[in-house]
């Protein structure tokens, strides 16, 4: 599906469980394909398309362009006798200083090579952006308004990216992208997405581990490390996930870092007391205080 999804240039809607590896897909991905560091763009209910294309940071401009006005003021003021250094007007102010693509905007740069974007958790934010998502990978480009009305005095202007500490050169305005993003998009099945949304994405659903699938991965993560107690803590866990309608892969390696640890000994003297911790770290993801069973 990953594949299918590069090569027809189509979003990739992972759904499932939280805590099965929704997320952790787009990671893998990006270090397979050797294609850098992935994009994040966690949404919330107040996330707009226009949040995650840029930010303008308009009072930030105000407020140096009152500074940079005192400054000239000051040095036409003092020009007539003082030095060349004292009399220097300090340098105009650059618009790009106060725009920052975001994490979407950044995806969406004409990079060599695609950058891998993961939205995480599409189904908190409103109900207008997934059409509005696809509407930008279809048109492929979008305009930085703040820029769009300078650009007859500058062509090109350097903004700040979702890069740490990398910038962007955009001419006229307008950010066309080049190879289209690798775009993963998680959700927990909390809401329907509209039919025109599902129809142009590709969906991947990820099972539930069974308990083999959590062996294998308390395994990765801690080697040997538990020894004999590795298949009794799985099955612990299955038991109780079964109890309160599903735990996330993470509480049962919690649990697992604490026996390997030695804070704690998965023994029977002090079988109370373990009990009591696992029924605090595996807790209902739903919020539901069910019984601990036997």
């Amino acid at each position: 599906m990953v594949n299918a999804a590069i090569l027809l240039r189509r979003p990739l809607l992972v759904t499932g469980r939280p805590g099965v590896g929704k997320s952790t897909l787009a990671f893998r991905v990006a270090r397979e394909l050797g294609l850098g560091r992935v994009l994040q763009w966690p949404v919330t209910s107040r996330t707009t398309l226009a949040s995650g294309l840029f930010e303008y940071d308009v009072l930030g401009r105000a407020q140096a362009g009152q500074a940079w006005f005192a400054a000239t003021r000051a040095t036409a003021a003092t020009a007539n006798g003082a030095t060349a250094d004292e009399g220097a007007a300090p340098p105009a102010l650059d618009i790009g200083d106060f725009i920052q693509l975001g994490p979407l905007g950044t995806a969406m740069l004409p990079h060599h090579l695609p950058r891998v974007l993961l939205i995480d958790e599409l189904d908190k934010g409103d109900a207008d952006l997934p059409n509005d998502l696809l509407s930008l990978f279809e048109d492929g480009w979008f305009a930085v308004q703040p820029l769009v009305r300078v650009k007859r005095h500058a062509e090109n202007i350097t903004v700040h990216t979702a890069d740490p500490d990398r910038t962007a050169s955009i001419r006229n305005g307008v950010v066309r992208t080049r190879s289209f993003p690798i775009v993963i998009m998680t959700s927990n099945g909390e809401r329907e997405f509209p039919e025109a949304f599902m129809r142009r994405c590709l969906r991947l659903d990820i099972p539930e581990p069974d308990p083999e699938a959590l062996g294998e991965l308390v395994a990765a993560h801690f080697g040997d490390g538990l020894g004999d107690a590795r298949e009794r803590l799985v099955r612990d866990f299955m038991t109780r996930s079964s109890q309160v309608d599903g735990l996330a892969a993470d509480q049962l390696l919690n649990a697992a870092h604490l026996v390997t640890s030695g804070a704690y000994s998965y023994g029977e003297e002090d079988h109370a007391e373990w009990q009591a911790v696992l029924k605090a770290i595996w807790h209902p993801l739903n919020g539901d205080g069910a019984d601990w069973g036997a």
